[in-house]
């Protein structure tokens, strides 16, 4: 049996012996947003450090642990930071953790993250729906042997974030008041910034905003059949787009300004999934 397969159900064995996650709102929390995980009633929290196979996160901001709870009377499963391609890891355990959330019996997959903007009419704290991606980091967690457990040797990707849900939430966030876009993520591998040579690049072949995270899980998620929304904080523009440098207090100081609106979204959305 593949060996990225035993890896993820031995996780999800040893999560099930701590919470029941099935039907639950899968939940990645993004820079800034870690702190929704606190704030879930009735919750039950595993560290990954005690997970097999989960490695640590070493992003600040970036607790390092599964919450299972309600959320605005929703059954949420929340991680409190992800891992990343830069971080060093393959992109298999990038990936695990959706993986594992699909053997946990999650119904469906919210995603978060901080982008740079690189379209000219978004600004810091806009929030934009992914409606498609760009894979752009050189890897993808679905090369190598195919993982039949999970899904195809060929997946298609022409419905990989959910319309019906990212529908859902447009207007959710309507109604909620919030400057809200749609558009396209780019991911880049990272860990440094993007040029502005690259930034027009992602311009000019459509991309509304780039990234270092988030791919990965979309490709495994759509894999696996789980069904998938991803939404990005711009939390700054592009590089390049203002002259200015890029900095990760940038993106803290903005992700935190706009963190409360998110939230609400989130807390919502989830309610009506």
């Amino acid at each position: 049996m593949n060996q990225t397969y035993l890896r993820c159900k031995e996780a999800a064995d040893f999560i099930q012996t701590k919470m029941d996650a099935s039907g639950a709102i899968g939940l990645v929390l993004g820079s800034g947003l870690g702190e929704l995980g606190d704030e879930l009633e009735d919750p039950i929290i595993v560290d990954y450090a005690d997970i097999p196979h989960f490695p640590k996160t070493t992003v600040p901001g970036h607790k390092g642990r599964l919450v299972l709870g309600k959320l605005n009377g929703a059954k949420v499963l929340c991680m409190q930071g992800r891992f990343h391609f830069y971080e060093g890891h393959d992109m298999k355990t990038v990936a695990m953790p959706t993986r594992v959330m699909k053997l946990l019996g999650v119904k469906a997959l919210i995603l978060t993250n901080a982008a740079g903007g690189c379209n000219k009419t978004f600004k810091p704290g806009t929030l934009m729906f992914i409606d498609d991606f760009i894979n752009y980091m050189g890897d993808n967690p679905l090369y190598g042997e195919n993982i039949e457990e999970f899904g195809p040797r060929f997946p298609d990707m022409t419905k990989a974030l959910d319309k019906e849900y990212t529908d859902l939430g447009m207007k959710v966030a309507r109604d909620l008041g919030i400057d809200i876009r749609r558009g396209v993520y780019m991911g880049f591998r990272g860990p440094n910034y993007e040029t502005p040579a690259e930034i027009r690049f992602a311009q000019i072949i459509g991309a509304d905003a780039v990234g270092m995270s988030t791919v990965p899980e979309i490709l495994a998620a759509r894999h696996c059949g789980l069904r998938c929304i991803a939404i990005s904080c711009i939390t700054n523009m592009a590089a390049g787009m203002t002259g200015e440098e890029l900095s990760h207090k940038e993106v803290q100081e903005t992700a935190d300004r706009v963190k409360d609106q998110f939230k609400e979204l989130i807390r919502q959305l989830a309610a009506k999934m």
